[in-house]
């Protein structure tokens, strides 16, 4: 029984509202979360980004950079993060470049109504750009601290 192969990572350059572009290419040597949410100041996500801000000390303790990801523009990841204290850096895909690469950009449906969004998901990738773990349809909580456990067995 041969393994299959991890699939690499789509690379991607969008802004980041540390200040400056990340490329995840750029990043390689280390393992990196990111985590697709929706949209800020929402409750899911606002509880989202809490835990793995809550957490981002454990991560960064293990080499790994964390990243949530949504279509909202930098102006309003900076207010999301200055109104809830949020450590996490949050990268901006307004054009939806990312989320088409990952496959997060679904039909969605809620109260009858047929929609396009963010499918809330996690991909863990490797120190080698490799996708290790992917988690969709993501319930919030303890979803974090499920991550941080995947990334210690890693």
């Amino acid at each position: 029984m041969s393994e299959t192969p991890m699939q690499l990572a789509p690379d991607f350059t969008v802004p980041s509202s540390a200040g400056s572009d990340v490329t995840l290419s750029q990043l390689r040597g280390n393992p990196v979360v990111l985590f697709f949410y929706p949209r800020d100041n929402t409750p899911g996500c606002t509880t989202e980004n809490l835990d793995f801000t809550a957490l981002y000390p454990d991560f960064s303790s293990l080499g790994c950079a964390v990243f949530g990801l949504s279509k909202d523009s930098l102006a309003s990841h900076e207010k999301f993060i200055s109104k809830k204290a949020l450590s996490v850096p949050l990268l901006s895909d307004e054009h939806g470049q990312t989320c088409e690469d990952f496959g997060v950009w679904v039909e969605k449906k809620m109260y009858g109504k047929v929609f396009m969004g963010i499918e809330r998901a996690t991909f863990l990738i490797d120190a080698n750009g490799h996708i290790a773990r992917t988690w969709r349809k993501v319930k919030v909580k303890g979803h974090a601290q499920e991550v941080l456990e995947a990334l210690r067995n890693l």
